[in-house]
């Protein structure tokens, strides 16, 4: 069920299936919105709780100021479990959704029952990095916001996968035309400002998964792999076909390994499953 709250101070649209006893919490990536995980909602509901929603300045949720910190953003999506009833869950961050479930565990660590970083690792932005998302904020403020559309979807897909989904890119691309340019660039001055959290990691106690894609263009392999070997506490699961987004590219097998690490996390048997 979708319903617009106002959570932490801001109008948002958020989803809740309501039913089940282990509860995932579904955090998107950049210039996407909770719409992205659609099919993939549908497939864990049969077993899980998934509560998602659309993250302040995408979507259309509000744009709250210049610069949307992940810190915000994790205290927004606390204040949703709140608004739900929601003590605890494993949360699934997709890429920059990944910065925002590392910063809910550092702020709010009772809250999470597991961590799922879903194509994103831990690191802070390099000066090489951040320079990028400058570059990109002068674009969005120049107008020139329709060339995102016409490069980014593609590139969040394995090249095999190109052409089998070229309607879901088709749907991302209207996602970023419809997400209000100040959202963005928000979002981005907050991406380029975030902490790193690799320590934070290795000195949590809560399950930690990390899903990576073979394919990856976004996340090679070889810096996945570097992610990887830094954190031997956290279960790493590979996806042979997939690119940025196993949730879409490999759903059943995604919806399989997230549900098993939720009710892990819960301490649920598997039979439930």
């Amino acid at each position: 069920m979708e319903k617009f709250v106002v959570a932490n101070g801001c109008a948002l649209r958020i989803a809740d299936t309501e039913k089940g006893d282990a509860v995932v919490l579904l955090l998107h990536g950049y210039l996407e919105a909770l719409d992205v995980f659609d099919e993939f909602t549908w497939q864990l509901a049969d077993r899980v709780r998934v509560v998602s929603l659309d993250l302040p300045g995408h979507g259309i949720s509000e744009v709250k100021g210049e610069v949307h910190g992940m810190e915000f953003l994790a205290d927004t999506a606390v204040a949703v479990l709140d608004h739900l009833g929601v003590d605890r869950a494993v949360v699934v961050g997709h890429s920059m959704g990944g910065y925002v479930a590392l910063e809910i565990l550092n702020r709010h660590p009772e809250r999470v029952a597991g961590l799922v970083m879903l194509h994103s690792r831990p690191d802070a932005d390099t000066e090489e990095k951040r320079a990028d998302r400058l570059r990109e904020i002068a674009l969005i403020e120049s107008g020139k916001k329709d060339l995102l559309t016409k490069t980014v979807p593609q590139r969040l897909f394995a090249s095999q996968n190109v052409r089998r989904f070229r309607d879901v890119q088709e749907e991302m691309a209207e996602q970023i035309y419809l997400t209000d340019d100040e959202g963005i660039t928000a979002l981005l001055r907050g991406m380029g400002d975030r902490k790193d959290h690799n320590e934070l990691l290795r000195s949590s106690q809560i399950p930690q998964m990390f899903v990576f894609g073979r394919h990856d263009e976004i996340i090679p392999e070889e810096r996945a792999r570097m992610t990887e070997e830094a954190h031997p506490q956290a279960q790493t699961v590979w996806f042979e076909e997939s690119g940025h987004v196993a949730f879409i590219e490999e759903q059943e097998r995604c919806t399989e390994v997230v549900t098993e690490f939720a009710f892990r996390a819960f301490g649920l048997p598997a039979a439930e499953a």
